[in-house]
């Protein structure tokens, strides 16, 4: 069988075999369909020392992926980029080239956080669309994020709360998550959100999602992420940013982005219940 020839394919390919590749393969493999456009404009010896591997390992990789060589894997991000030159992930790669002085610190956190922004919608646009279609047409929905992920997964709930009955939070308070994950249903939607290093909650929730046959869908910063490998939907936004903790702005955007859709998709019922629902909020004095 010849080996993937689409950035897709490849990345599917990689999915399946992932938990049986060595640590240095996996480190390898999670840069590359993490960061196509380097594989695209970098020199292995350099887009091996971004991934803090030997370029030797990445040689290895590609052939252990069914590649003749290191070139012809590459290759596989080049013809994707050619056909896309304009695409928001090759201009933030060109954006991360350049040199900036030291004392720049504002400009390139608020940068890098622009450039997170703009690579979602190159890396999720068809993801995005299969992901509502289901979530319309999914009874009951379940939203799970620990320690950092809890605001993002948090703000979600409410959100698609304001317009959708039968969302809810699962959370560990008083110890009860896991008495929530024996209630979960073949029929449920599990949205697990999380970024590295990813908690062993998030985990447990997606495996036993998995195991009582829900769908899942997974808002992180990989598609190989954990939670993402048992994933039947998979949303990304990156985390990337200067600072000593990953930046969660394009994640926020990505969840509002996401609640938008989902309202748009559901029509007219979900209009109603955001006006019954705003109502419900001023004739209770909720706001000022």
């Amino acid at each position: 069988m010849p080996p993937p020839a689409t950035p897709d394919a490849l990345i599917q390919h990689i999915q399946s075999l992932y938990n049986q590749l060595s640590p240095q393969f996996q480190q390898a493999a999670r840069y590359l369909i993490d960061h196509p456009a380097q594989v695209s404009t970098l020199s292995a010896r350099k887009l091996a020392l971004q991934a803090e591997v030997q370029p030797a390992t990445l040689v290895r990789l590609a052939q252990h992926l069914g590649y003749p060589g290191w070139e012809t894997l590459k290759a596989v991000f080049t013809r994707d980029l050619q056909h896309n030159p304009n695409s928001y992930t090759a201009r933030a790669q060109s954006l991360l080239e350049r040199p900036e002085p030291g004392e720049a610190n504002w400009h390139t956190a608020s940068s890098q956080q622009a450039r997170n922004i703009a690579s979602l919608e190159s890396a999720n646009h068809q993801a995005m669309q299969r992901a509502v279609a289901h979530l319309v047409k999914a009874k009951r929905i379940a939203i799970a994020g620990f320690r950092s992920s809890y605001p993002p997964a948090f703000s979600l709930c409410y959100l698609c709360g304001l317009f959708r009955p039968n969302v809810h939070l699962l959370h560990n308070t008083g110890g009860t998550m896991s008495l929530d994950l024996h209630h979960l249903q073949p029929e449920d939607t599990v949205i697990v959100i999380s970024y590295t290093p990813y908690s062993r909650e998030i985990l447990a929730v997606a495996q036993a999602a998995r195991q009582r046959g829900c769908t899942l869908l997974a808002l992180c910063d990989s598609q190989v992420a954990p939670i993402a490998l048992l994933a039947d939907h998979i949303l990304i936004a990156s985390v990337q940013g200067p600072s000593f903790f990953p930046s969660t702005v394009a994640l926020q955007s990505l969840i509002e982005m996401l609640a938008q859709q989902w309202l748009v998709h559901s029509g007219g019922s979900a209009i109603k219940a955001l006006s019954q629902a705003e109502a419900q909020l001023h004739a209770t004095g909720a706001y000022l």
